[in-house]
């Protein structure tokens, strides 16, 4: 069975050579036989001839777009396209009265949206109807989370469908049936050594149409031996994709997928993976003080107490960073990362603030105790005021013992230092001198 169909060499001339390869048929997408397999989702859809408005979710290259247009072919259904970025609630509503007039007479639209998640609240709400009754069936692709991008409205009413990104095998087979099937590649008799596939796939990320770019601009800037045919080495791949950046829209899954793995990272005392996630950041431009502001806050609440000078480098390295700029101030975030993954961990300090809250919220702000309170004046003083206060200084050892908690929390213990790092020794010098307290959890 062929896995694409294969164009004409004047295709070929004008067009891109993902365009060329782009799927004829459900079953020559691959990579998503958990939505288009025998027990797929789709086609189980399909099988009942009901298909249901649908989120698209996925990678960009994974086949969202072309199964779309598939599927109106397979149901027999007009197909409307719209791209969210250039078209508005003016179009929509265009569009919808049109879906309406062709259900009275019989024929049923499948409108298909791309990148839904750039429509605002009001362009979303505008589709609820139609999809609620039934005008359209609504197709909306995005590469971002649904959850958060799309109106829940919308959401509720659609089948979120989940396209993964395409493995290794997927891809050799995309790129393999390229090189056999498109009349152009095959007049230029390309050959790519293990080297050469492996950069390719790798720098593809998942995203069919990215490779079949990537190669067909790699073919291009080589040129062909004395047989004909044109030789791909790795060093050929990197210089089609030379400036191009990773998958990483700053706005989108990859930003937040790739920022938490790097915290993690980091939490998880794993040196190796911080510098790797701070690398790909880095890459894809992110911007370094964004980084640099979460490590500061990474030093309090993960580190604390345990290693305090953690604050200490990762404020410096937020000024450095700031003073500096890329490109050296990667050099500063790996040190920084790499310092911080390194430090034993604690949280107290972060659980102890968090406990404080949750207790003011609770109980409300209680009274501060009168010990504690400035004797100003002599009203002040006459209501005892300063009265019983103990000067820590006055003590030999510099600790009076004074509990200065409202009397409705005595004894109360928020902060509960970990036996790791320097916290050790804070939990013994507190344990000493407040025993009750200390025994308390």
């Amino acid at each position: 069975m062929d896995l694409f169909q294969t164009k004409t060499i004047d295709d070929a001339a004008n067009r891109p050579l993902a365009e060329r390869m782009r799927p004829a048929a459900l079953e020559q997408i691959l990579g998503q036989d958990h939505i288009l397999g025998p027990e797929g989702t789709l086609t189980r859809a399909l099988a009942e001839k009901r298909l249901p408005s649908s989120i698209f979710w996925g990678a960009p290259g994974t086949g969202k777009t072309t199964c779309a247009r598939l599927l109106a072919d397979q149901l027999e259904v007009s197909l409307v396209t719209l791209s969210a970025v250039t078209s508005g609630v003016k179009d929509l509503k265009q569009i919808l009265k049109s879906a309406e007039h062709h259900q009275k007479s019989g024929r049923q639209t499948l409108l298909f949206i791309d990148e839904i998640h750039r429509y605002n609240k009001a362009q979303q709400d505008a589709l609820l109807h139609a999809v609620e009754d039934g005008t359209v069936i609504f197709i909306g692709a995005t590469t971002e989370n649904p959850s958060f991008e799309v109106v829940g409205p919308l959401l509720s009413r659609c089948l979120v469908v989940k396209f993964e990104p395409l493995d290794s095998v997927a891809l050799n087979t995309i790129m393999e049936t390229a090189m056999q099937q498109d009349s152009e590649l095959r007049t230029l008799q390309p050959q790519l050594d293990k080297k050469a596939r492996e950069r390719l796939f790798a720098h593809s990320g998942g995203d069919a149409r990215r490779l079949l770019n990537a190669l067909d601009l790699a073919i291009h800037l080589v040129k062909p031996d004395n047989k004909g045919y044109r030789s791909i080495s790795h060093d050929d791949i990197d210089k089609a994709l030379e400036g191009r950046t990773f998958l990483y829209d700053k706005q989108g899954d990859a930003h937040y997928d790739t920022i938490s793995a790097f915290i993690k990272s980091v939490r998880a005392s794993d040196p190796d993976a911080a510098v790797y996630y701070l690398a790909r950041m880095l890459e894809a431009g992110e911007d370094p003080l964004f980084i640099a502001r979460r490590l500061v806050i990474l030093a309090s609440e993960d580190i604390g107490n345990a290693a305090p000078n953690g604050l200490v480098i990762a404020t410096s390295a937020f000024q450095a960073v700031h003073q500096i700029g890329m490109p050296e101030a990667r050099i500063i975030l790996s040190q920084a990362a790499t310092y911080l993954a390194s430090c034993p961990k604690s949280n107290a300090s972060y659980m102890a603030i968090n406990e404080a809250m949750a207790d003011l919220k609770k109980l409300g702000p209680q009274p501060v105790p009168l010990k504690l309170r400035n004797p100003v004046t002599s009203l002040m003083k006459d209501q005892k005021y300063g009265q019983g206060y103990e000067y820590s200084h006055d003590y030999d050892d510099g600790f009076s013992g004074m509990d200065c908690l409202p009397e409705k929390l005595q004894n109360r213990r928020y902060y509960k230092p970990k036996e790791i790092g320097f916290e050790k020794t804070i939990k013994e010098r507190l344990e000493e001198w407040w025993p009750k307290r200390q025994k308390k959890t």
